[in-house]
């Protein structure tokens, strides 16, 4: 065989490396333009470096003085539910969502269908994608719709928790009591009729309350919590937090102490948008964004409300701190830690809370959690301290893996069936709850918000975190942490609610849509033996939605709820809304449960609802359906 000389050699490896040169620069252009790089090529900004604490050390360093603020009430209500006069809602004024650097409140420009490279990876992960082993619902039923609810107005901002014997679920403006079959017990009861006996020194009992409801069951106490936001107009100079906790661990007939408290005192014309609660052995803690009007945001006020005297029917204050918009930097929307599952936190422990960025501009990836620590003092109030300096800086940064908000001009991005109007990610914020848990001594912090993938194209992904704060310690990172999209199917998910069983098994529900399915209700979840950074069940459906939103403000949401029964601590209650027909705005609200593994059915501890003797209840006078109204 004759033997090529070195020249020729040379000219046929030159053309060789020449032409590998040009196929991959091809390759990489094309992937480029199916937009496979754009995060890789998003700049990492909108973080800050905040003063540190070290808290284990068990210190913090004296923040600025709280505000003690004594809280209207308590006024007993002594009636059963259903005897309660009926009262309309309040016709709603807000026509648009609050956010930390104004949004428009219109349809994206920009390209919101999935790309076709990302179409390809999700058809070759469809192949090889495990079967779900996620269990089915155990039951499911509905919540509150939207005529029930009377107030004509949306999103329905779904929430509801379970107790012993009960499931509690409020919608805008009303609230329902159902035994935990799903039958109807109580309701829908206004805001407006269950906050009257407070009088008209308040917005509360004068029939101004208007939205963001809030409902949690204390285990501790076997008590309930009910709120919601009452003003009698935005802008204004009067805003106050409406707050129920119940006499005993029955809702319908057992009684409630009624109370309310002033956002801001020092700044009466700051609303308390989006109030959040949640559950600590030494108070009831609420976090609300503060805005003086549709495009102000002031910063974020934070209350301890006194929960042993508040149980226990007594007069009481608040403790609260105001972070301002300065010190918060991009972020806002912080959530307080609850607790159901597992011990309890150790005594002493003080509250966590949680935050992201949320930029003044879409595209930013970010990198970090931001921390804080409220220890609260009722008997020497200037004791109480939040955050690590005088400004209420954050106590810690904790370092994740990049992500970005789900928002690029507008947060209305989510794709529906057989529409083009959008659905509202509220991908700006961590979502409630964010879930403590003590397994053993080790404690964990769970969280979980919605990020956006291949931006701006989309979908929507639900970005979950375990965090270990053992010994009351922020960490440097997370323990594990994942962009929930199974496999990179195609689909949108957002409005994520997070809760953790007695076994360290996770579950996660949340809202599904895309241009090929109606917006729906799905859960996924993980075992505690699973590998680490994997909802490692799979994914189930709750409810299948039977329509679209239609209305051009994508208003969703704005939250949904998963918790732990208490009754054995190892049931997930799920509640979220769908539509069962395409229309224009006629939400509808669902309740389902699942488990991951079966166990004994627990006798039921508290008091269960009493059948009363009838009472006629007045029928409310037929109103003209009004047209559905935006939340702020």
């Amino acid at each position: 065989m004759k033997k090529k000389s070195t020249s020729q050699s040379a000219f046929f490896n030159l053309r060789v490396l020449i032409g590998l040169f040009v196929f991959l620069a091809g390759v990489f252009m094309a992937l480029l333009g199916f937009g496979a790089f754009s995060n890789v090529f998003a700049q990492t900004k909108g973080t800050r470096t905040a003063p540190q604490t070290n808290p284990s050390n068990g210190t913090q360093t004296p923040s600025g003085p709280p505000d003690v603020v004594q809280m209207v009430g308590p006024v007993a209500l002594n009636q059963d539910l259903r005897s309660l006069p009926y009262i309309a809602p309040t016709t709603e004024i807000g026509e648009r969502r609050l956010t930390r650097y104004p949004l428009p409140e219109t349809e994206t420009p920009t390209k919101s269908e999935t790309s076709r490279f990302t179409q390809f990876q999700s058809l070759i992960k469809g192949i090889f994608r495990a079967m779900p082993k996620m269990p089915p619902p155990l039951l499911t039923f509905d919540g509150i719709n939207l005529t029930q609810s009377g107030c004509g107005c949306f999103p329905p901002d779904t929430d509801g928790d379970v107790g012993p014997n009960h499931y509690l679920q409020s919608v805008n403006d009303s609230f329902s009591v159902f035994d935990k079959n799903g039958n109807p017990l109580a309701g829908p009861t206004t805001f407006n009729s269950f906050f009257l006996p407070l009088g008209n020194s308040t917005p509360c009992g004068n029939n101004q309350n208007r939205t963001d409801p809030f409902v949690f069951y204390d285990q501790i106490a076997d008590r309930w919590v009910v709120t919601d936001l009452a003003f009698p107009s935005f802008p204004g100079t009067s805003f106050y937090e409406c707050i129920g906790v119940s006499q005993s661990g029955d809702p319908v007939s057992g009684g409630w102490f009624l109370y309310a408290v002033q956002v801001d005192p020092a700044n009466p014309n700051r609303l308390g948008d989006y109030p959040k609660l949640a559950l600590w052995p030494d108070a009831y803690y609420l976090t609300m964004n503060e805005f003086s009007d549709f495009t102000t945001f002031n910063g974020v006020r934070v209350y301890a409300l006194d929960r042993a005297s508040m149980i226990n029917g007594g007069p009481t204050n608040a403790i609260g701190f105001t972070i301002d918009a300065a010190t918060l930097g991009a972020s806002y929307s912080l959530v307080p830690a609850g607790f159901r599952a597992g011990d309890p936190p150790p005594a002493g422990r003080d509250e966590f809370l949680l935050a992201v960025d949320s930029p003044a501009s879409g595209g930013v990836t970010l990198t970090q959690v931001h921390g804080w620590l409220f220890h609260v003092d009722f008997i020497t109030p200037g004791n109480s301290t939040l955050g690590s300096d005088a400004a209420h800086h954050p106590n810690a940064e904790i370092t994740v893996n990049g992500f970005v908000d789900a928002f690029t001009t507008t947060t209305l991005l989510v794709p529906q069936q057989g529409t083009t109007a959008k659905l509202d990610t509220l991908g700006d914020k961590i979502m409630t709850p964010v879930a403590y848990q003590n397994r053993g001594g080790t404690e964990s912090l769970w969280a979980d918000q919605t990020v956006i993938e291949n931006y701006p194209n989309g979908p929507t992904a639900v970005r979950w975190y375990q965090f270990n704060v053992t010994g009351g310690n922020f960490p440097a990172t997370a323990v594990q942490q994942q962009s929930w999209d199974n496999g990179a199917d195609g689909l949108w998910r957002f409005m994520p609610s997070i809760a953790v069983d007695e076994n360290g098994n996770m579950a996660i529900g949340y809202s599904t849509s895309s241009a090929s399915i109606f917006p729906s209700i799905r859960y996924a979840g993980r075992l505690t033996t699973d590998p680490l950074n994997d909802l490692g069940q799979g994914e189930a459906i709750m409810t299948n939605g039977g329509g679209s939103q239609t209305d051009t403000r994508g208003r969703w949401g704005d939250y949904t709820m998963t918790t732990i029964d208490p009754a054995d601590n190892i049931t997930f209650w799920h509640t979220n809304e769908y539509y069962q027909a395409t229309a224009t705005v006629d939400w509808f609200t669902r309740v389902g449960k699942f488990a991951f593994a079966a166990g004994p059915t627990p006798t039921p501890t508290a008091t269960p609802t009493a059948t009363p003797t009838p009472t006629g209840r007045p029928t409310p006078t037929p109103r003209p359906r009004p047209t559905p109204r935006s939340r702020p």
